[in-house]
């Protein structure tokens, strides 16, 4: 949602890499890129004066005037006033300390009210409560069987008495709902309530007699971010009517501007406590402002997409995993194993929205946009399709064998080769970085592309130095080397080193720049 924005900040900061110093001039043309950069992406006009007005009193303050590097210093600057923007801390959840919690939902018709109550049901249920749904939207048709369909769905309970499809008093629903939670010790009721087009006396009506009749610990404002400015007055007119504690976010994963969502929290004066960026019931978590604001900004979210791992992967699995890796070669790692690393990365979550969080995928969007995530369907579909012996083995999958488990998971022959070839490169690697050998290809890394075999051969050409053409000349270059060879033979006696290895004296050379240094 917030690419476009993305993009316009990043471009803006590029602009500022090399400068020594920031001038006035500056900070006032980076300040009305950014304040473009936000008017794009929908942000209200209140809250874009009062972002700029604070980045051009912090630029041209001390902090950034005696900085090394401005350009990272407004980054800084601009990351901290976003974080400000959206709420600052975290706003958590507020339990009753005598159960139950009763926590109402309120918003507009479309906003996503129903499905969103099953995924914080679902997501309760994780941090270990009893949550119970109740469905108070008796007006819109089929709103009560939608609820039921997505608390099964959730594996939560719900209270629904009345039909709904108009009949039915939500008011009194909602009442009877906490004596039936106390009744069966549910320790969380979430209210779903009514929602209209639009705002109008008896939606606001209906949603204050709710809330009176329930007393609710939270009152939680359900908005679609995409619905741009509206999502603004909404959110008042709802404030001034209702009253709520915490705001929502529903479809975040949409390619509208977005803008909108930055400025609710702002503008209200609530922070956002939830937000939902997908269709499945799993995508759906904590708000974290400085996490959003450093995905804006194009830094990634490494500690979300650790909360993510550390949810679906087990310590006891990650150590076996582990010590298979570590085996000689990693030969103890077989296809069993990838496949299942595979499947539980995509319990995770879509590849593209895990790439997302990694620090700089902002440049590579396209590509992680294009990925096909049905590639992973057919990596398990070949590796299914081997006998218990090939997996254990892959260096037994000749021609034959490789024809057959083309045909039986529906796949080219090329593509089975391609996947033995991939694993075993991928199980060489992940072996070198277990033993602690380092990422292949990284220079100046134990382990990596410019390992012991390269300086070996940089050495060994280094060695072949240029020798004079005038024969008076490269004598005295062959009795300068021998000389050097023979004091280093001795200084390397001398300091209990191998000096009287022939061999390691002949080898020994000073570096070009201690020659230089010596004269």
């Amino acid at each position: 949602m917030f690419d476009t924005l993305s993009d316009r900040l990043a471009a803006t900061f590029k602009n500022l890499r090399g400068k020594g110093r920031l001038s006035e001039a500056d900070i006032d043309a980076t300040a009305r890129e950014i304040r473009i950069a936000l008017l794009e992406a929908d942000v209200a006009l209140p809250v874009v004066r009062a972002f700029i007005k604070q980045i051009k009193e912090r630029a041209t303050g001390v902090e950034v005037s005696q900085a090394l590097n401005p350009a990272q210093q407004v980054i800084k600057i601009v990351n901290e006033e976003l974080v400000g923007i959206l709420g600052g801390e975290t706003r958590r959840l507020r339990f009753a300390k005598t159960g139950p919690t009763v926590i109402m939902l309120a918003g507009l018709q479309g906003a996503g009210k129903t499905t969103l109550a099953g995924k914080l049901g679902r997501w309760l249920k994780s941090q270990g409560h009893s949550p119970l749904l109740v469905a108070c939207d008796l007006q819109r048709p089929n709103a009560v069987n939608q609820l039921s369909v997505v608390a099964e769905r959730a594996g939560v309970d719900i209270y629904a008495p009345e039909p709904g499809n108009g009949v039915g008093d939500p008011v009194k629903v909602a009442k009877d709902s906490i004596e039936h939670a106390k009744a069966k010790v549910y320790d969380v009721v979430v209210v779903d309530t009514a929602g209209r087009l639009g705002i109008d006396q008896e939606l606001m009506q209906q949603a204050a007699d709710i809330r009176d009749a329930v007393s609710p610990d939270e009152v939680l404002f359900v908005v679609d971010a995409m619905i741009g400015q509206d999502a603004v007055n909404t959110a008042e007119a709802f404030r001034d009517g209702v009253g709520f504690d915490g705001v929502v976010l529903s479809k975040l994963d949409g390619d509208a501007r977005g803008g909108a969502a930055l400025s609710i929290a702002h503008v209200t004066g609530k922070q956002i406590m939830f937000a939902s960026n997908g269709e499945k019931l799993d995508d759906f978590d904590a708000f974290h402002p400085d996490r959003m604001a450093s995905r804006i900004l194009g830094m990634g979210d490494m500690l979300t997409l650790i909360e993510k791992a550390e949810q679906t992967f087990s310590q006891q699995e990650a150590e076996k995993m582990a010590s298979k890796l570590a085996s000689k070669k990693g030969q103890d790692f077989t296809l069993d194993d990838f496949l299942a690393q595979m499947e539980q990365v995509r319990k995770m979550g879509s590849m593209s929205k895990l790439l997302g969080m990694l620090p700089g995928m902002g440049q590579m969007k396209d590509q992680i946009a294009n990925l096909d995530e049905r590639d992973v369907d057919r990596t398990a579909a070949i590796i299914k399709s081997m006998t218990p012996t090939e997996r254990q083995e892959p260096t037994l999958i000749n021609g034959s064998r490789r024809a057959r488990i083309a045909k039986g998971s529906g796949v080219e022959v090329s593509a089975v080769k391609n996947l033995v070839e991939r694993f075993f490169e991928a199980r060489k690697m992940m072996s070198r970085m277990a033993q602690g050998g380092g990422m292949p290809g990284m220079p100046g890394m134990p382990g990596s592309g410019g390992g012991p075999g390269k300086q070996k051969k940089q050495q060994k050409k280094a060695k072949g130095k240029q020798r004079s053409g005038n024969p008076m000349k490269r004598k005295q270059q062959e009795q300068d080397e021998a000389a050097r060879r023979a004091a280093a033979a001795e200084a390397g006696g001398a300091l209990g080193l191998p000096g009287g290895d022939q061999q390691s004296a002949k080898d020994f050379e000073l570096p070009d720049e201690f020659k230089k240094f010596m004269g």
